[in-house]
């Protein structure tokens, strides 16, 4: 890489590993803790591309996007930010950021978007400005990188009238994701219409009803091909809606050429629970903290009861279970004695949580036979190795730490690993370094 990057972040470690690794491949690099720093640099013509935290002590990385901008037009800015919401992802897209990575980051990652950001020299074309009434938050909860890629996948979409298709399993969310878009999209003051496949009877009446707002498409893989003829009809008479499907995976097998091609614009793939367990605690929050009553969380055992857990039926399961959870507690979080009867009750839930005298590898190919069995004679989604090994690296390498009192060099030795390699893989799984017990 060739060029000067400008580094903004308030966290000295961050600054130091990126002023290292951008001089490695070659660039200048001026790295500074202030938004005010920033700015004078970027005002005194410095900089090719410029890397900005959003939380800064004297201001938000996020607000400067414009005046940096104004000021020198066609300065591309990278966006990294610890707040891994979607609303984080969208106002990053909305206010001229080149790019947005969420921290943890992978280095190797910002490492080449950098370069990208270096070679292209200059941002992407204004996005329409965030709406003043658009809601803070949104029930979209996650912060694992399979969320952080679908935030971003919503935040490219959002205002562009393509055709939305959703895919993802029964109770992932794609009817949330469906109204999230509407909502944060600038047809939010209009309707939006959701229509099953016995639903379409009247075509006009439907039409007249969505106006130039959403027309979402719900269960695509229950339209018979009676229900696709009338789908279609509804397309040509909804020419001013935007068009939103959802189905479930696989599901597209069943529909015309035609009408899937004319859905699928662009495609947003809604992960299911068991790929994003680290989202439990926070998804757990966020219900509890819907309902009436003490509870508005989960302790340690509980969550990892949780995490250990399948979740054939996604988040729709887990709100399940947690309502019926929270019905007789009287304590700020649920525990253990709360979640395991409930647990037990649950599909497949004996075998999820593993039998005595069960070794792992028996254990693994239980898990895989339940997974496979789980999408009714059709393959999984491609990619199945490396989500398989991630599930199995994040436990031993979690355990492996507590076990070694969170001392990285011991850890590594005890897998047989380089400490380097550790480090990495803590990082791209998002693992905590906790000191407790230790055996040695």
């Amino acid at each position: 890489m060739d060029g000067t990057v400008l580094v903004a972040d308030d966290d000295r470690t961050i600054r130091t590993v990126l002023t290292q690794a951008l001089t490695r491949a070659g660039c200048k690099v001026h790295a500074t803790s202030s938004l005010t720093t920033l700015m004078r640099w970027v005002e005194e013509g410095r900089g090719d591309a410029v890397i900005s935290d959003v939380v800064m002590p004297d201001g938000n990385g996020l607000e400067m996007l414009p005046r940096i901008s104004q000021i020198r037009p066609g300065l591309p800015v990278i966006v990294i930010s610890a707040q891994n919401t979607i609303m984080t992802a969208i106002r990053a897209t909305e206010a001229e950021a080149f790019d947005y990575l969420p921290k943890p980051f992978d280095l190797p990652e910002l490492m080449r978007r950098t370069g990208a950001a270096l070679d292209a020299g200059h941002v992407r074309g204004k996005t329409p400005d965030v709406p003043p009434d658009r809601p803070e938050e949104l029930p979209l909860v996650g912060r694992t990188p399979v969320m952080q890629a679908l935030y971003q996948g919503v935040a490219r979409i959002v205002n562009i009238d393509l055709p939305v298709l959703i895919r993802g399993e029964t109770g992932a969310g794609k009817s949330l994701l469906a109204q999230a878009i509407h909502d944060l999209s600038e047809r939010r003051g209009a309707s939006i219409v959701t229509v099953g496949p016995t639903g379409l009877e009247d075509v006009d009446a439907i039409a007249a009803r969505v106006g130039r707002g959403t027309l979402v498409l719900d269960g695509l893989e229950r339209f018979d091909a009676k229900a696709q003829v009338r789908a279609l009809l509804l397309l040509e008479a909804c020419k001013g809606a935007r068009v939103i499907s959802t189905m479930q995976e696989a599901g597209h097998e069943a529909l015309s050429d035609d009408l899937y091609y004319r859905l699928s614009g662009a495609v947003l793939d809604m992960p299911p629970l068991r790929e994003r367990t680290d989202d439990i605690e926070p998804l757990a929050a966020h219900v509890l903290a819907g309902l009436s009553g003490a509870t508005r969380g989960i302790d340690a055992a509980a969550a990892d009861l949780l995490r250990r857990y399948g979740w054939p039926g996604n988040v729709r399961q887990l709100e399940n279970l947690l309502r019926h959870a929270a019905l007789d507690a009287r304590d700020p979080q649920l525990g253990r004695a709360e979640i395991e009867p409930l647990l037990a009750t649950q599909p497949d839930a004996p075998a999820a949580m593993g039998t005595e005298g069960e070794t792992l590898s028996d254990s693994v190919a239980n898990h895989l036979s339940r997974y496979f069995d789980m999408h009714g004679g059709m393959l999984p989604p491609a990619g199945l190795y490396p989500r398989i090994l991630r599930e199995i690296e994040h436990p031993l390498i979690e355990i492996a730490l507590e076990a070694t009192g969170g001392n990285q060099a011991k850890c590594a030795e005890l897998l047989g690993i380089n400490r380097n390699t550790l480090r990495k893989k803590m990082t791209e799984l998002d693992i905590r370094v906790t000191r407790r017990r230790k055996l040695m």
